[in-house]
């Protein structure tokens, strides 16, 4: 790239590196994306419910102890209902907004929940459970969405990680939750319906709060409401209101620039503009594969059939196995929550190519133990193995936990950014739907030598992560997009913010010495760009009172 090419500002010199909760506006953001995370939390509520309902005998009494092919259906009919909405959710998602799809789940889920807790037939509680799932789907496709689109750049990637990562603190909610019900209801009908009206809780609050959350300033733009996407930027991204802050002059002319850009490609966007162009391709191509990767790295096999898998190495014990299980989803929760915070530090491609290194080397010694208790009989090695499990999930959390829904949004340009991430959705759910029908099958034919199935699939992720995963960590929303379309194209949106923010501030050169203030310094050491020419950058003391009566006094960069 050539020199005069360059752009003056990049955003990095307008970002605040302080204390985000002493930066009121980022406080009030932050509080606000609570609310779409929320829908992570209610999905690992849901999807682990009726696997706690199935242990209550009031639940197995009352719909006359469910076996076989009725009770599959009841464990499927969530995901059925999910499979059904996903292919409609981004048309929601995108047509009316990020809140409205929120807001429609939420109400679904509600109604599924109200018809689930009230259920006195299989009938009605089947009919409950596609509800719900349908919701979900709504839920799940806008949530982060929202998240990643309107959160603040440097917290952009740990705010979204943080999103898969919350399905765990729901799956240990509906775990004791169940528990709790049975201690203080047992021997009664309240012992399973108190569990499922406790799903409405997190519903209600997203219904009740979602329209005080700020709207996706990418969809505002993408709808021609520039200025209420500047307005959103400049109360929570700049703290202060002003829509002519170097930060929102930057971010709006990168987005407008992005979306213009996309519009000239794409009139229109369907399913199958995920596969018209080269860069589409390339994208999807890491999208469905991390997909696949995310559930067929051999997690599959503890998640559903730990039972299985425990008695496979002498572990046969009731409370041993719960204690087990228990102890795993505790345990996934804080490895994958600390992980969320490493990948601004580590950078994605680092951390899926640890993550995949240590799972291929685990998964091996956690075959050699099954095989060597299978074969030989070896007390020693059966114990290794339950220490191999919480290794392997050691390595699994710290990138295909917190990374797979990050990671593929990123790389996602907006107008096919809802679409590619159902298309996700779909992926691993139809690698699940593998995983229930073939894993079991499986292992009862093959016993241990499944898992060098496994092992082998494990080399070849491994190979696909070091030769196709790119790093994205350090770019704005934008810029991480636009990797794949060229040089030309980040160039094009470096110098559309840079320019953007370089005008911003010349335009205000001409006003008094009170005017001249032109925005905080957020970082510890400026350097003037060379390409500057004639621009005189320098630091200047303002003394002023605030509400208060207090006297502020802050360094600034003026003109």
């Amino acid at each position: 790239m050539a020199a005069r090419e360059k752009p003056e500002f990049s955003i990095a010199d307008f970002l605040d590196n302080g204390r985000w909760w002493r930066n009121r506006g980022l406080v009030l953001l932050n509080i606000a994306l609570v609310i779409p995370l929320m829908s992570s939390i209610v999905n690992g509520l849901d999807s682990s419910l009726v696997n706690g309902l199935q242990i209550l005998p009031e639940w197995q009494k009352y719909f006359n102890n469910p076996r076989g092919k009725l009770l599959g259906v009841i464990n499927s009919a969530q995901f059925l209902g999910n499979l059904c909405g996903l292919p409609f959710s981004p048309l929601i998602s995108d047509h009316f907004g990020r809140r409205a799809a929120l807001f429609i789940g939420g109400l679904i889920m509600l109604a599924g929940v109200a018809i689930q807790s009230t259920s006195w037939n299989v009938p009605m509680l089947i009919g409950a459970r596609v509800t719900i799932g349908l919701g979900l789907s709504f839920c799940s496709n806008a949530a982060p969405l929202l998240l990643i689109e309107l959160a603040y750049p440097t917290h952009r990637g740990k705010i979204t990680s943080m999103y898969n990562s919350a399905w765990y603190f729901g799956s240990i909610i509906s775990a004791w939750v169940c528990y709790g019900a049975y201690e203080h209801a047992e021997g009664s009908q309240w012992s399973w319906r108190i569990p499922t009206i406790v799903q409405a809780f997190l519903p209600i609050v997203q219904v009740v709060s979602i329209w005080f959350v700020p709207e996706s300033p990418r969809w505002l733009v993408s709808k021609g409401l520039e200025g209420r996407a500047a307005q959103i930027l400049a109360k929570f991204h700049a703290n202060n209101g002003d829509e002519r802050d170097p930060l929102v002059v930057f971010e709006m002319a990168q987005i407008r620039h992005a979306i213009r850009l996309e519009e000239k490609v794409n009139k229109s966007t369907t399913y199958l503009s995920l596969f018209s162009t080269p860069g589409n391709r390339r994208r999807m191509m890491l999208i469905m594969a991390i997909a696949v990767f995310s559930q067929w790295s051999g997690n599959g096999l503890v998640s559903y059939y730990i039972n299985i898998i425990l008695d496979g190495v002498g572990v046969t014990g009731t409370q041993q196995k719960a204690a087990i299980n228990g102890g795993l989803q505790i345990y996934n929760f804080f490895i994958a929550m600390g992980a969320s915070f490493l990948i601004d530090w580590l950078g994605r491609r680092t951390l899926f190519i640890i993550s995949n290194s240590g799972m291929l080397a685990t998964f091996t010694a956690w075959t050699i133990t099954v095989a060597l208790y299978n074969t030989q009989n070896i007390a020693a090695a059966a114990k290794a193995t339950v220490p191999l499990i919480f290794i392997f999930y050691l390595f699994y959390d710290i990138a295909y936990t917190p990374l797979i829904v990050t990671y593929s949004l990123e790389i996602l340009p907006f107008r096919v950014r809802a679409k590619g991430f159902a298309v996700m959705n779909i992926t691993i759910m139809a690698t699940v739907a593998f995983n229930q029908f073939v894993n079991p099958w499986a292992l009862e034919a093959i016993k241990w030598k499944y898992y060098i199935v496994y092992a082998a699939w494990l080399v070849f992720e491994l190979v696909f992560v070091l030769w196709f995963i790119v790093e994205t960590k350090g770019r704005t929303l934008e810029e991480t997009s636009a990797m794949f379309d060229g040089e030309d194209m980040e160039r094009d949106l470096a110098m559309a913010g840079g320019n953007a923010a370089s005008t911003s501030i010349r335009v205000r050169r001409g006003a008094d010495e009170e005017d001249r203030v032109v925005f905080p310094i957020r970082r510890k050491t400026y350097q003037r760009p060379e390409s500057a020419g004639q621009l005189q950058v320098f630091e200047m003391d303002k003394r002023h009172s605030d509400s208060t009566g207090s006297t502020r006094h802050d360094t600034f960069l003026a003109i």
